[in-house]
């Protein structure tokens, strides 16, 4: 169901074939039922002349068995019993139970399944207005009858009139209660409709939220498998042509260059293993990855940058403490990217210093060259290192700067928040 069962555009939903087949079955025994009662009044003798026996079964039938589609067209039901309860009546069928049972379940089946409400306030409307009149018309041939009661009265309460007004509070108790059932049913079901739609849209959201968050997290690992890739493909480069220019001149150095090589491709596989396998796993999606990267690491990452040919140094100012898990990667990254563009961008021989100043409620890690190195082929393509610095700095509600140096060279600052320390 798309509708809103909050709208005024909400339906009940058709009558089952179940449903349709116990109606059927609850026709079939009230009209077996009417005709025992009826059967039995004729013995008792309810009436002193009363109708005959084909006329009272056909009758009864009327008030019976449209029941059997009473979910499927209850307004029509309605008007077939209505006519057929005042034929009951008037051509003295000595039978009032069943038929009175049958009355009160077609106005209650108006008011539960009509889905027009306001042709089911009319039909019902009518109905009663119909009844009332019919109620009079019975009172006032009945006030030219003489009625032997054998009560006295209670005050100016005659016995007549105390018939009458039992037979108004009967009836007011009758139509209403038939009345106020049907509307209830129809809420009801109203209700749970409204209930299992607003699960349906909470289902559907928390869906949408998780495929968001499994997106989000792929997108992160997306970012860090560009940046490990930049990193360690920048260093092998470097190393590669290292080895190369080497290899005539000085063939221990260039022996040196290789085992570098070899490391650092043994890392950069070590580590696109790890992302590549958390992409093919939707629930490991979820957990972090790489989770062992972090400032402690930052001591490897300037060997590494060393090896390639940098002249890196390593500084922490204050108290170092440890910080969360989100954080250290995400700092560390940065590092890591600050270092891949002085590679690409300043060549090897770049003296490169990283600074990590630990203070109250914040962590700074500050990297910065002086860009004298010497510069390779100009670099192609790129252009993610910096973007995906913001973002990582976004996502930890710190600020980052990365602009040039006086001079020459460049300066990359991130500055996050983690809290005060007790």
């Amino acid at each position: 169901m798309t509708v809103d069962p909050d709208s005024r555009a909400w339906q009940r939903s058709p009558a089952t074939t179940d449903q349709r087949r116990v109606d059927a079955a609850t026709a079939a025994i009230l009209f077996g039922a009417a005709i025992l009662s009826l059967v039995l009044g004729r013995a008792i003798g309810m009436w002193p002349d009363p109708a005959s026996p084909a006329l009272s079964a056909g009758i009864l039938a009327l008030l019976t068995l449209p029941l059997a589609f009473r979910r499927v067209a209850p307004v029509p039901v309605l008007g077939i019993l209505g006519a057929a309860f005042v034929l009951l009546g008037e051509l003295r069928v000595p039978e009032v139970t069943i038929s009175n049972i049958a009355l009160f379940m077609a106005i209650y089946s108006v008011g539960a399944w009509d889905a027009n409400r306001s042709r089911a306030d009319w039909a019902r409307g009518v109905l009663v207005a119909g009844m009332a009149f019919w109620l009079l018309t019975s009172f006032f041939r009945a006030s030219t009858q003489e009625l032997d009661f054998d009560g006295e009265g209670i005050g100016v309460l005659t016995p007549v009139a105390a018939y009458m007004l039992q037979q108004v509070l009967v009836n007011t108790l009758y139509f209403a209660g038939a009345w106020w059932f049907g509307n209830h049913a129809w809420s009801s079901a109203r209700q749970r409709a409204l209930t299992d739609f607003r699960t349906r849209q909470l289902e559907n959201e928390q869906a949408k939220v998780a495929r968001q968050a499994i997106t989000i997290e792929r997108l992160r690992i997306a970012r860090e498998l560009h940046d490990a890739v930049a990193h360690h493909v920048s260093l092998m480069g470097v190393q590669a042509a290292a080895a190369r220019t080497l290899l005539d001149t000085d063939p221990a150095k260039a022996r040196d260059q290789l085992e570098a090589l070899e490391g650092t491709s043994r890392s950069a596989v070590s580590e696109l293993y790890s992302l590549l396998g958390t992409l093919r796993d939707e629930e490991a999606a979820i957990g972090p990855v790489t989770a062992s990267l972090g400032l402690d690491s930052l001591r490897a990452l300037v060997d590494d940058a060393v090896a390639a040919g940098l002249r890196v140094s390593l500084e922490e100012v204050g108290e170092p403490f440890a910080v969360p898990p989100l954080v250290g990667i995400n700092l560390y990254r940065i590092a890591q990217e600050s270092l891949t563009n002085v590679l690409k961008h300043a060549g090897p021989g770049t003296r490169a210093r990283i600074h990590v100043r630990y203070g109250d409620d914040t962590v700074e890690l500050e990297v910065t060259d002086d860009g004298l190195g010497r510069p390779g082929p100009p670099q192609r393509g790129g252009g993610l290192g910096l973007l995906g610095m913001r973002e990582r700095a976004a996502t930890l509600d710190g600020t980052l700067v990365a602009a040039p140096r006086t001079g020459s060279g460049w300066v990359v600052r991130v500055t996050v928040p983690v809290g005060v320390r007790v």
